[in-house]
């Protein structure tokens, strides 16, 4: 079986001077191989089929027989590393936590440990006949959230 790891440095050695970064990589016990990349311009083609090249002349198909597939990052797939955080800063992302809250709000800032998004809220205060919007920021660690994605509105 194609370990990941030798994956993970054969894509890192061929991203190494490119705008591109690596997003996940998947290896399947039938050998099917899944490398997701991303860049904060947007992924081409052209790069999809050049890093798709780069491993397959450095993987021997007569030692293990394998299936590639080089993809970008889904436009609305949830982020799964934590430059794509820095990408989307500005933006409305949804975010479901693991303890099963979904919320929507603008992405505000991301460092190594987690993400600080805007939310906004109608909150009823006492004594009041109606609600009122409430803006506040949340602070998450990027391990108290199942996913975050980047929300699409038209």
């Amino acid at each position: 079986m194609i370990e990941k790891k030798l994956i993970n440095d054969l894509v890192a050695e061929f991203l190494n001077d490119s705008p591109n970064y690596l997003v996940d990589v998947l290896v399947g016990t039938d050998n099917t191989i899944t490398v997701e990349i991303d860049n904060d311009q947007g992924v081409d083609i052209d790069d999809c089929v050049a890093l798709s090249r780069h491993l397959e002349s450095k993987l021997d198909r007569d030692a293990e027989d394998f299936e590639l597939t080089v993809t970008s990052a889904g436009l609305t797939s949830p982020f799964k590393a934590a430059r794509q955080y820095k990408k989307y800063e500005g933006e409305e992302v949804e975010v479901l936590t693991r303890q099963g809250q979904k919320m929507t709000g603008i992405l505000k800032s991301s460092d190594s440990a987690g993400f600080v998004f805007t939310v906004t809220r109608k909150v009823k205060p006492e004594g009041a006949k109606r609600k009122i919007e409430v803006t506040e920021d949340l602070h998450l660690a990027f391990d108290e959230v199942k996913y975050t994605k980047y929300l699409i509105r038209f």
